[in-house]
């Protein structure tokens, strides 16, 4: 499935430009942008909008300066974005949706019809946190990379939020009934997740159906958590035998720094 509008029943072609489209791109409240990369958006060429705004507060999190909701957080002039999509049409696939948490929005879809209208395909980055907003965009989305943060009982030891774990529970099934390419990723900190707990949740998961997983190595450069980037263990790095187990876990499965 992919959300080309070309592919999208609904959504008609036109562009930055167009009066209403332009109306609902300079809504978006994006707090930083990727003009161009080759690996958040597999397969294509893609740009990604970073929305401002993000409920939890997960203790590893290299993006905090998003954690802030409109019109608290810093955004990104609207004109700015109008004008990089309009100079981007017909050089980028498509455009990743990422945060912040972008379904902690409840215009995300609308904002995402209006990208796929202006020419590109649509990505999303998401921690699951929303599974009823998360099912009403996946239609809209080419492809949507899922945060799997701890075993879903444990994850307040992460979010710092109460029961956060079962509504990401919940849109992971989601995402798997979709039938949508998708991908799963873990940042793992020794001090947050043993070993034990990798490889129970990664079983977890592939039993759910999830066939590509990554762990993610801990970044202390932007991490907001003085605990975590002191540790002696912040920069360990993924052993051999967890390497192993997991590759045999999944079809698709790496490392990523």
């Amino acid at each position: 499935m992919s959300g080309n509008i070309s592919e999208n029943p609904g959504v008609a072609a036109a562009g930055p430009g167009d009066p209403g489209i332009r109306r609902v791109l300079s809504s978006i409240p994006v707090g930083g942008l990727t003009p161009f990369t080759t690996i958040d958006f597999p397969g294509r060429l893609a740009g990604v909008f970073y929305l401002q705004g993000c409920a939890w507060r997960c203790r590893y999190c290299y993006n905090s300066e998003l954690w802030p909701f409109p019109p608290d957080g810093i955004r990104v002039p609207p004109e700015k974005i109008l004008r990089f999509l309009e100079s981007r049409r017909g050089h980028l696939d498509g455009i990743v949706f990422s945060g912040g948490e972008p379904t902690a929005h409840a215009d995300v879809g609308e904002w995402m019809r209006a990208v796929a209208a202006s020419g590109f395909a649509t990505g999303l980055h998401t921690n699951g946190m929303f599974p009823g907003r998360l099912k009403e965009v996946l239609p809209l989305c080419a492809w949507v990379g899922m945060d799997i943060k701890a075993p879903f009982e444990k994850y307040e030891k992460i979010t710092g939020v109460p029961g956060s774990g079962e509504p990401c529970r919940r849109s992971l099934e989601i995402l798997i009934a979709s039938g949508i390419p998708f991908e799963c990723r873990t940042t793992v900190h020794p001090d947050l997740l043993s070993e034990t707990e990798i490889v129970s949740l990664a079983g977890r998961i592939r039993q759910m159906g999830v066939t590509e997983y990554h762990l993610q190595i801990f970044r202390p450069d932007a991490c907001p958590d003085k605990d975590l980037r002191g540790s002696p263990r912040a920069l360990a790095d993924i052993t051999a035998n967890l390497r192993t187990t997991l590759s045999q876990m999944f079809p698709i499965f790496t490392v990523r720094s």
